[in-house]
């Protein structure tokens, strides 16, 4: 199984340091946001990472941090800080890293990564993450590999991360919508768009991880822009879910969008808690 992680975002929320500062290089506490969905991923058994990055300054610091710095780690180790180093020196060994650009050019949007990773992925299963948000679990578990887990058990093509919400705040969200298949599992019938009425007790929303085979790479090269003019991984995988199986699994942990300067302090707020660290001036 492989993985490819989106990290191309412009982050303009987080201008003006966004412009320097790619928005998955920003901190949760001591580390990066996209060191998170890592994490996460190499649990689930993933072992080749692509990161789809933006050109320039942006992919070059993700690039950096997920690479031996043979400089850095001499310098340190001339001074006898050893410890200090020791929680970068294993960073570019946690999987085999691959990096490519995503063009700043007309086709945008959330299924881009998966169409320029298509080489990458080849005919293997693959892990399609968001690299700027993240789950916090306080049993220091992974979601992915529960998705991983949950979607061999149940034998189905492809499994689908959700969020449990009240059916009532339903109308906020993007909902994916079940049907119940065969042994009961819940299983993709569509995806609906903030719809106005929803009469379930609970929503499942999409919360952008997905596990998926190679061969649904064609239905992201299929695609046509929305409305909007985005080219949405919604939309290839409303259309494989059509043809095939695709699992909904509901997570466990705690999700946090940290594609705003609100969101990136909650989530840092909940990382700080699930340490127990003591932080004057935080509440719950």
């Amino acid at each position: 199984m492989k993985a490819v992680i989106a990290a191309a975002g412009m982050g303009t929320r987080f201008f003006p340091i966004g412009k320097t500062v790619t928005k998955a290089m920003l901190p949760v506490l001591d580390r990066p946001v996209i060191a998170y969905a890592v994490a996460d991923c190499v649990a689930a058994g993933a072992r080749e990472i692509a990161i789809v990055t933006a050109p320039g300054e942006a992919g070059r610091q993700i690039r950096h941090y997920y690479s031996p710095d043979a400089d850095l780690e001499r310098y340190c180790t001339e001074r006898g800080w050893q410890d200090k180093y020791a929680p970068v020196a294993d960073l570019h060994h946690q999987a085999q890293f691959t990096f490519i650009e995503q063009p700043r050019d007309d086709r945008y949007g959330t299924a881009v990564p998966a169409i320029l990773a298509a080489e990458f992925i080849g005919d293997d299963d693959f892990l399609l993450v968001s690299g700027d948000d993240l789950l916090l679990r306080a049993d220091g578990g992974s979601d992915l590999a529960d998705l991983t887990a949950a979607r061999t058990a149940a034998t189905t093509p492809g499994a689908i991360a959700a969020a449990t919400i009240p059916g009532a705040q339903a109308h906020r969200y993007g909902i994916l919508n079940p049907r119940t298949g065969p042994g009961g599992h819940q299983l993709l019938e569509t995806l609906l768009e903030k719809p106005a009425t929803y009469k379930r007790p609970t929503a499942y929303i999409n919360i952008s991880r997905a596990l998926l085979p190679g061969q649904a790479v064609r239905y992201f090269e299929k695609l046509s822009p929305a409305a909007n003019g985005e080219y949405q991984a919604t939309d290839a995988i409303a259309g494989f879910a059509r043809d095939h199986d695709l699992l909904i699994h509901p997570v466990t942990g705690n999700y946090h969008d940290c594609g705003s300067p609100a969101g990136l302090l909650a989530a840092a707020a909940a990382a700080a808690r699930a340490q127990g660290l003591d932080i004057p001036g935080l509440t719950a």
